[in-house]
Formats: C-alpha cells, structure tokens, sequence
C-alpha cells in the first residue's frame, strides 16, 4: 500500500500548477492533504476510483485537510479533543482494518512565537489522542508537523535556534511523542542523510540552493514498523513551498 501526504499550501492554485497529472503519477493509494485552504464547494475535483474526505477551517481560505483514499475506512472521525482544537480542519482519522491513519497539520507558533503557547496545549492534547488510538490499533501519522526535530532536519539550525519550527520547546515535544512508542519512518531509514528536506521559503532562493527543513513526516507505531517497505521525499516535484513526502507499506507482514 503506498500513501502519500503533501502540503499543498492552497488546493485551488496547485490545480493551475498540474495537481491533478501529479496525483495519477503518484498513483497513490491513500492520499493525504494540509493546507488546502478551501471548503469542498469551492473546488471541482473528480478522481475517479477516490473517496475524498474533507476537513475545512471554519475561516475560508485558511488550513484544512483532506484524505483521497481508494479504501474506503471502516469510520472516519474529523478533529479531536476540546471544542478549542475543533475549528481550523487541521486533522482527519480514517480507520483501517488493521490501523488508523491520522493526516494532521500541526500549528505553527508563527512569528515571535506568539502562538507558542497554544501549540504546547495542543501538542500534549494530541498525543494523548493518539496513544487512545495507539491502544486500539497502530496508528500512521502523517502531515505537516511543523517541526525539524534534529539539526540534521534543517539547512541552518545554530541561527534557527528560536524560530517557529525549531524551538527547544517544539523539539522537545517531538521526541516525547517519539519516545511514547512511534517511530519517525524516514529517519529510521535514513539516519544520516543530510539535505533530505521538505519545505523551502519562498525568500531568497531558498528552494534552489536547498535551504530547507524536514517538517513533513509519516511516524508509525513502534509495532508497526516491520510493515514499513520503504519512506520518500519527493522534491523534484514543486507547485507548492512543500514538497511530497511517501510512505510504502507490506502488506505481507504482520504489525
């Protein structure tokens, strides 16, 4: 089974940008979203062979996500936790017979950190969501997480030190998940490779001369692992700052 997960950073513009031919060349066959900035009205997208699940934010034109799936789920739940976490379409769980996919796009603590504090609250939240999960049936995480969890994740980590993405504060909250029983895939797989990045600024040529960080993830039960066949990153392929990133399970193995 092959997923994939991409920020998109505003659906109705990528689709000028060739959405559609980039999705048939994936052929993917769980597909996942972030950002997709719409409400499903506003966009007229037929993928044949796809169930196409929507979660917009209650403001138009900002966040969202959504999961193309040719399985259909056995349930699909859309946010999770307090009324506070529950108006920005930021997460989307579909149940698998034997796991839970889980597309997420995290909050960002956005410039001089002033929602920080916010994303300490739903970072304890969620992970507490997704061990209930965990207890139930191995969980895949994918998404925009808006954190590079190591230096290695990033171009420039000594001048990033305090930046949204690469705070002490995000990092940490990072390897607490980690550590409570998942497993960032591609890192595991790929525990030294330098420059494999997913989101470039659009400023200053950044994509070009690769000055990117690793923020777009697919993280596993711990026990779930042995299934994972293999994890990309796809940055040849643009229409947006982020770049897709894959996830190939066997299906011959049991988690």
């Amino acid at each position: 089974m092959k997923l994939i997960s991409w920020n998109v950073n505003g659906l109705r513009a990528l689709m000028g940008k060739g959405f559609v031919e980039i999705f048939e060349a994936l052929d993917a066959d769980i597909f996942c979203l972030q950002e997709t900035k719409l409400q499903p009205e506003q966009i007229e997208l037929s993928l044949p062979g796809y169930e196409l699940l929507w979660n917009s934010a209650d403001k138009k034109g900002y966040s969202g996500t959504a999961i193309f799936t040719k399985h259909t789920p056995r349930s699909v739940r859309y946010d999770f936790g307090e009324d506070v976490h529950c108006h920005e379409g930021r997460v989307i769980t579909a149940e698998y017979d034997d796991f839970f996919l889980v597309c997420c796009y995290t909050p960002n603590s956005q410039d001089e950190l002033k929602r920080l504090a916010y994303r300490m609250e739903w970072e304890d939240a969620f992970r507490a969501y997704l061990l209930e999960l965990d207890a139930q049936k191995p969980v895949v995480l994918c998404g925009d997480l808006n954190v590079a969890h190591q230096e290695i994740d990033l171009k420039n980590p000594k001048t990033n030190r305090k930046s949204a993405g690469f705070t002490d504060e995000e990092r940490g909250k990072m390897t607490t998940l980690l550590e409570s029983g998942f497993a960032d895939t591609f890192r595991r797989l790929h525990p030294d490779e330098t420059g494999a990045y997913t989101w470039w600024s659009y400023r200053g040529g950044a994509r070009a001369r690769n000055a990117g960080w690793r923020i777009d993830y697919f993280i596993v039960s711990e026990r779930f692992f042995p299934r994972v066949a293999s994890a990309e990153i796809y940055p040849e392929i643009l229409g947006s700052d982020h770049c897709p990133v894959g996830l190939l399970l066997d299906a011959s193995t049991e988690a």
